[in-house]
């Protein structure tokens, strides 16, 4: 979270450090309501591609959401060390801060609901796999995803830092990809996934996929 901080070494740059807290505190509340709650998930996405029984395509794809997430600090942290991007007008970036904070809070609603929210898509037969369809489940298949897609593309505009929309637009591409074909393996392979699909019929975005 301070990389943009350690980067461009500008410590008075309060975006950073406001960005910064959001996620340390989403990361810590989030983690543990959901710990609280489901006591076995916390473990369960602590084993990060130690998984054996993940779908294949997942062995790519999550390690690649993973880049595209740290990769947007970073480059925020060089475009305000070496001055590429001039600073968006301050209503735009409270607009994309009220977004930031938004993608934490669905995020962690997804997660507090979804005892199955793991680190790598699987069929957790090993821990009586079912389907989840309360919470913001009611509203979309992907709300984790989703969240966290509203983080990734506010977070170049609050840090002033439009070339950080370039991992930002990497990493949008990679989470439709992992979506799609999670939504696809899942109406495959969980029961009851496929009748709920008919239902929710907006994979992250209501009203229009």
């Amino acid at each position: 979270p301070f990389m943009p901080l350690l980067i461009s070494e500008r410590w008075g740059w309060w975006e950073a450090w406001v960005c910064a807290i959001a996620g340390i505190l989403g990361f810590i509340i989030s983690r543990i309501l959901a710990g609280k709650r489901h006591p076995g998930l916390i473990e369960e996405r602590a084993r990060f591609l130690q998984h054996t029984d993940a779908f294949r395509w997942d062995y790519i794809l999550a390690p690649l959401v993973g880049l595209g997430g740290n990769m947007i600090p970073v480059v925020a942290g060089l475009d305000e060390l070496f001055g590429w991007s001039p600073a968006f007008p301050m209503g735009l970036k409270l607009a994309a801060l009220a977004l930031i904070l938004t993608g934490y809070a669905l995020g962690a609603y997804a997660l507090y609901e979804n005892q199955f929210f793991s680190g790598m898509v699987r069929i957790q037969k090993d821990r009586g796999h079912h389907l989840i369809s309360g919470g913001p489940y009611r509203w979309m298949r992907h709300p984790g995803y989703a969240g966290g897609l509203l983080t990734y593309l506010a977070m170049p505009l609050f840090l002033d830092a439009a070339w950080a929309f370039m991992p930002a637009l990497f990493i949008t591409i990679v989470l439709v990809v992992r979506t799609a074909k999670e939504d696809q393996a899942l109406q495959e392979e969980l029961e009851g996934y496929r009748k709920y699909a008919g239902k929710v019929r907006y994979r992250l975005l209501p009203g229009v996929w």
